[in-house]
């Protein structure tokens, strides 16, 4: 949709929408840019405080893709009818306890009315232009690291169809809350050539965006990606939302599967996630050092694959 706008040329934006990266780096000076970017979505969890939490975390999640820090959010909230001034209240205390935890402040925001509730973040964050991250660096040889488990979007899919009790999707609620800033800062010391966040266009969807952006392609192994319990069994009696058929459809004729995946684990790695990890691109030499880094820091780590050079394929998925 974005090709179709007129294309405003400024030597200063650094990364815009050209190869899908998480957000926007505008050059303020030599040493300094602004990164920004905004999310926002409908309730995924009925909680209204973990809703907020869980919609400020993906919020943010854009900024730590991008090997920053936030430093100024905007809240972003529609609010229906329905919904009372004290569920209201705590969207807004989950998001400003997120936003707490990430060192950053609340500024303002803006509110409108909406037959549906909907909340999230503009953020912001300033960093030395050489030394952020974008989904565009992948080289050949690197490593696949992904920092959270594949699944929540059919653990919800399977919570609104009460076909799982809430204690089953306990853990993905506490994994979607969590910030990837930990996972983040644990990484900054190493020699990230690409990064980005698996979120609505599912784990094969965002990898791809890395791989075209990268010019290179990716090989995924499905047998050690991290899957949260349950998903595989979901999966298999066909629970999974329509977003992932969605997504399926937009990667036609740009993945190979190999004949032995399953129809399960392709629509786990097609799954929309909300707040998922990040994927990390780094030396083969990096990989052991970031995962014992990603461990120490209490942060998921699972080495998922490796960039090879361009293909006729943007992913390749192996059984093994």
């Amino acid at each position: 949709m974005l090709k179709s706008l007129p294309k405003h040329i400024d030597p200063a934006l650094l990364v815009g929408y050209d190869t899908s990266d998480d957000a926007c780096v505008y050059r303020l000076g030599p040493d300094l840019a602004m990164i920004q970017t905004l999310d926002f979505f409908p309730p995924i969890v009925d909680d209204p405080f973990a809703y907020g939490q869980i919609a400020a975390a993906n919020a943010l999640s854009d900024i730590y893709a991008m090997g920053a820090a936030p430093a100024l959010a905007l809240n972003i909230l529609c609010v229906p009818g329905c919904l009372t001034a004290g569920e209201v209240a705590a969207i807004l205390a989950g998001g400003a306890e997120k936003v707490r935890e990430a060192g950053a402040i609340i500024a303002g925001g803006h509110s409108v009315e909406d037959a549906e509730p909907k909340y999230g973040l503009c953020v912001s964050a300033f960093a030395d232009p050489v030394r952020v991250w974008s989904n565009a660096g992948a080289k050949p040889g690197d490593a696949l690291i992904l920092t959270k488990p594949l699944g929540n979007g059919i653990l919800a899919t399977a919570a609104k169809q009460d076909k799982i009790t809430q204690a089953a999707f306990a853990p993905a609620i506490a994994a979607m809350a969590t910030l990837n800033k930990y996972a983040r800062d644990a990484a900054v010391p190493f020699t990230v050539h690409a990064c980005t966040d698996i979120t609505g266009f599912g784990f094969l969807g965002h990898a791809c965006e890395m791989a075209v952006a990268s010019q290179c392609s990716l090989m995924i192994h499905p047998a050690a990606m991290p899957i949260f319990d349950g998903v595989l069994a979901l999966a298999q009696r066909g629970v999974v939302p329509g977003g992932a058929k969605r997504n399926a459809d937009y990667l036609a004729g740009k993945i190979l599967l190999a004949e032995e995946i399953s129809p399960a684990m392709e629509g786990i790695l097609h799954d929309p996630q909300t707040s998922g990890g990040l994927l990390l691109c780094v030396p083969q030499e990096e990989k052991d050092p970031l995962l014992a880094a990603l461990e120490k820091a209490g942060a998921g780590g699972w080495a998922v694959g490796g960039v090879v050079p361009q293909g006729a394929y943007a992913i390749e998925v192996k059984d093994s």
